[in-house]
């Protein structure tokens, strides 16, 4: 039974996700809580020189606060990732071609992503903030394979161009980082203990 709910009533505190990402809330909705989504207008671009894990964290208070207006009474849940190779960053590929230019450069290599989190009492405008990072080695992978993959899961929305939570754990040869949420967008083991800090209880009291 899903606990999602559209629409919240104004009790205090109610819960929203800033995001509209099918994925962070499927995450979200593992913890049995209800919560709204709603989609924060917010300028993701990086400013220069912006190391990625301020630009994730940045992101993240931003896309919380941005939804802060229209909820004053919840708790709102921002988070934004980045994926980085050496010290570029891979943003989502858009495309193909994009995809697998992305790929090629990280077979047999390992990326780090960012994870950036926010829980934001609008009520008190106090932030809860960290970043989480999670390394994914590659496997050596061929041009074939690659083409291969993205026929079937076509992740071109997608930061470093696969679905760890589908056929693009294939790709991988090892994950490293204590949250394997925080690798789709959304760590919920770091989430938990800032919930409960602002007195919402998975688990109960």
């Amino acid at each position: 039974m899903s606990h999602y709910s559209p629409s919240m009533p104004s009790a205090s505190p109610s819960l929203v996700l800033a995001s509209t990402s099918p994925y962070r809330r499927a995450l979200l909705e593992r913890l049995g809580l209800t919560f709204a989504t709603a989609a924060p207008d917010v300028d993701e671009a990086r400013r220069p020189g912006e190391p990625p894990q301020v630009l994730v964290l940045r992101l993240a208070e931003a896309k919380a606060r941005a939804v802060a207006a229209s909820h004053p009474d919840a708790l709102i849940i921002g988070s934004d990732q980045v994926a980085c190779l050496d010290d570029a960053v891979l943003g989502k590929p858009g495309d193909r071609a994009g995809a697998i230019a992305q790929l090629e450069r990280a077979s047999g290599r390992t990326v780090l992503f960012q994870t950036g989190l926010c829980l934001l009492d609008a009520r008190s405008g106090r932030a809860q903030t960290l970043v989480e990072p999670f390394r994914v080695h590659f496997r050596p992978l061929s041009r074939a394979r690659i083409e291969g993959y993205l026929d079937r899961e076509q992740p071109y929305n997608c930061a470093g161009s696969f679905k760890s939570e589908g056929l693009g754990i294939a790709l991988f040869e090892r994950l490293e980082g204590e949250d394997p949420n925080a690798l789709i967008g959304l760590p919920l083991i770091r989430l938990i203990p800032l919930l409960e800090a602002a007195g919402i209880f998975p688990l109960g009291v």
